[in-house]
């Protein structure tokens, strides 16, 4: 069980919790038939170099990290899907992190050691309210608008001033409303909404337990905030099952979580995809995907361009059914299989993956 004591910030991952990631999720490849194995693809994007100091990195005088330029990315993506072996696909992830919360107001206002030891099991101090799941403050709302500005930039920045070369096709986010709302944020006049119907995944969220700002909504709630705006939470519980007072989920635990959305993400047919979540849920990310440690703050984004090796042989005629889904088509599969067994969602979920 992890300490009551919850550091105040996530720090990164140390060497022990990287081994120990590493070692759990070899025995998870192990335990499937079938699998993604992942790998970043070098030399793509400055993040992804060992000789790149995270600290000092400014993402947005560097175009985002591109190296070589969005054409030359997009073409060598492109290339690799063509002519690769119906084993591998390339996509590439834009990884972002919420921007800053109410809770995040709350720990500079009283410092790390008390924030651990007592704030943070708090919903608020009656001035400041930051659980369950925070809002963003208006530093944040302007830390969305900044990448929001950037990606008007960064989208014409190709030969031929295609706005849509660098788009994503697909849009997934944690369920924390600090998330959604950093993606709308982000993609308010680039992006229809309505249209994507960013898919909301629980896997998303950033580490669970003890701390009162990782607990969500109801289902209901993120419904009535969300759905008129194209968001889909087909796949959540109606309540926080997840969640516990007493108990915070491990390094270990966040990064299978964390893979197991990875594994389904790689079923979609767009081939560039954006993704909101967590700094916490971006170290495991990272890890997950193979890519060296690299800190996001709140509100940063990072690009990574990843080669997913099918290994294994898949076990019955479900694989062949998943192959090039999108959200929609996916979640609808799995609620038809929940309604047909009389299952939940998530036990729904886990039999098709395993198929």
């Amino acid at each position: 069980m992890a300490s009551l004591e919850v550091e105040a910030d996530d720090s990164p991952f140390t060497a022990s919790d990287i081994a120990d990631c590493k070692k759990a999720l070899a025995e998870w490849e192990e335990s499937k038939g079938s699998y993604w194995k992942f790998e970043v693809v070098p030399n793509q994007f400055k993040q992804s170099l060992a000789d790149t100091d995270d600290l000092l990195f400014l993402y947005f005088d560097e175009h985002f990290g591109v190296i070589g330029g969005w054409d030359e990315v997009v073409s060598n993506l492109r290339h690799l899907n063509k002519t690769a072996p119906e084993t591998e696909r390339y996509k590439i992830l834009f990884i972002a992190s919420s921007g800053h919360g109410y809770h995040d107001l709350a720990r500079e206002k009283y410092g790390k050691a008390a924030w651990s030891n007592n704030w943070l099991k708090k919903n608020g101090d009656g001035t400041i309210v930051w659980g369950p799941d925070p809002l963003l403050t208006d530093l944040g709302i302007s830390q969305a608008r900044k990448i929001r500005d950037q990606w008007e930039v960064e989208r014409l920045n190709n030969s031929a001033k295609d706005p849509n070369l660098i788009m994503p096709g697909e849009w997934v986010v944690s369920p924390l409303r600090r998330s959604i709302d950093t993606l709308i944020h982000t993609w308010d006049g680039l992006v229809d909404l309505e249209k994507a119907n960013p898919f909301i995944s629980e896997n998303l969220r950033e580490t669970i337990g003890i701390n009162t700002c990782s607990k969500r909504s109801p289902r209901s709630e993120i419904f009535d905030s969300y759905h008129k705006l194209g968001f889909r939470n087909d796949e959540l519980e109606a309540n926080d099952i997840y969640y516990k007072d007493d108990y915070r989920e491990t390094v270990v635990e966040h990064t299978l979580r964390i893979n197991k959305e990875l594994q389904e993400i790689f079923f979609y047919k767009k081939d560039i995809i954006s993704i909101t979540s967590h700094s916490c849920s971006i170290r495991a990310q990272l890890l997950a995907l193979g890519h060296r440690a690299f800190s996001v703050g709140t509100g940063g984004m990072i690009p990574v361009f990843v080669k997913a090796t099918k290994i294994g042989e898949p076990e019955g005629e479900g694989e062949v059914l998943k192959e090039d889904w999108g959200p929609q088509v996916f979640i609808e599969y799995v609620e038809n299989l929940a309604s047909k067994e009389g299952i939940r969602y998530s036990e729904a979920l886990e039999t098709v993956m395993a198929m």
